[in-house]
């Protein structure tokens, strides 16, 4: 089974977990804006809710479970087989809702392409685009190094 250990900055990685724990306390009681169930029965889209929250928060649980002690120690990372998905779905979770609620005045192209000047943003806004971005380029390193289609090295 694939296996890569990613080496990050704690110095620049911390401060964007904040906004992901943030992010992950709002979607706790409710599920990623991809989640919305329709027009449904109340019982049965209480009970499919219940249970996407539930799994939705496993996810995030998982993924903020790999930035504990290791991780601010030597800022190392260890994605595999065991973690990735879990970590991409999370991680979209958050970059939607990130979307809906931080970054709703930034053309999808430009979040996208990150071709947006962080100085020209608001204050209250960086954080949450630079974490955007940081969970994008996550999501990017699982699919290109851990897609079971490609062969292993």
């Amino acid at each position: 089974m694939k296996r890569i250990e990613v080496k990050l900055s704690v110095d620049v990685v911390a401060p964007l977990l904040d906004v992901v724990r943030a992010v992950a306390d709002d979607l706790r009681a409710q599920p990623s804006p991809a989640m919305q169930l329709g027009d449904m029965d109340p019982d049965l889209a209480a009970a499919w809710r219940a249970e996407l929250v539930a799994g939705q928060q496993a996810d995030l649980d998982l993924m903020l479970g790999m930035f504990k002690e290791e991780f601010f120690r030597d800022g190392t990372i260890t994605l595999d087989g065991s973690n990735a998905e879990a970590v991409l779905r999370a991680s979209a979770a958050v970059r939607l809702r990130l979307r809906s609620a931080h970054l709703e005045g930034i053309e999808e192209e430009e979040l996208e392409s990150g071709a947006v000047e962080l100085e020209e943003l608001p204050e209250p806004v960086r954080r949450p685009f630079v974490c955007y971005l940081f969970l994008a380029t996550l999501q990017e390193l699982i699919i290109q190094h851990l897609d079971p289609a490609t062969p292993e090295s």
